[in-house]
């Protein structure tokens, strides 16, 4: 029970800033395109509590944590409303929408990289703090790769759509109400796991680490 308390305590600051961002820069960017329904509804906000799925967000991580000790976790937040038919060009502008989500947990993930770097430079050797920069990094990685799986309806999905003459767009997107349980299914089966996420979020670290290398060498 030390141990899940711990763990949370290092978690909470980095999962909530992830998800709370991720779904703010889908409304945000929406808005910027033309399409208001999420900042009428209030979900271009900083407030996590807008953005949390009681189900999704913290049931079902926390009954996936103890019914496999910690082996495996999946969640979700509450999706962003987006009427992609009230972007001034829906097919562009939907583009740029679904990677707003992606590409701000990217720039967390640097920002905690970077965070982590300036506490080493100060001296800062609190290992509750470096664990925390070192969290953030790996959450925001794993929520970037995540939702660019190219399977609607997540954000890779929805870029693809964009991406894609208007035939074979039109397929990928039918797969959209079953999209959740293929994404299940891929997740449980560890294919999700061993062929998307662990080669992309190496690379992730890679590219994060090219990134810090002019940081680095001013803090020498």
């Amino acid at each position: 029970m030390d141990h899940l308390i711990q763990t949370v305590a290092v978690y909470a600051l980095p999962v909530l800033f992830s998800i709370t961002l991720h779904e703010a820069a889908h409304g945000y960017v929406a808005r910027l395109f033309g399409d208001n329904t999420a900042y009428i509804l209030g979900r271009v906000s900083l407030n996590p509590l807008k953005h949390i799925d009681p189900l999704g967000t913290i049931a079902m991580p926390l009954f996936l944590y103890f019914a496999t000790n910690g082996a495996f976790l999946f969640g979700y937040a509450k999706p962003v409303p987006v009427a992609f038919g009230n972007l001034r060009n829906p097919r562009w502008h939907s583009l740029w929408v679904s990677l707003a989500g992606p590409g701000c947990n990217f720039a967390q993930a640097f920002i905690w990289a970077l965070a982590g770097i300036i506490l080493a430079a100060m001296g800062v050797d609190e290992p509750f703090f470096l664990r925390m920069a070192m969290a953030g990094v790996l959450v925001n990685l794993v929520i970037c790769v995540f939702n660019l799986l190219p399977l609607p309806p997540l954000d890779g999905g929805r870029i693809l759509v964009s991406l894609l003459p208007p035939r074979p767009a039109l397929k990928l997107a039918r797969l959209e109400p079953y999209g959740f349980f293929i994404v299940l299914a891929l997740v449980m089966t560890g294919v999700l796991g061993r062929v998307w996420l662990r080669p992309l979020i190496g690379l992730g670290y890679d590219i994060i680490a090219l990134l810090l290398t002019p940081f680095v060498a001013l803090m020498r």
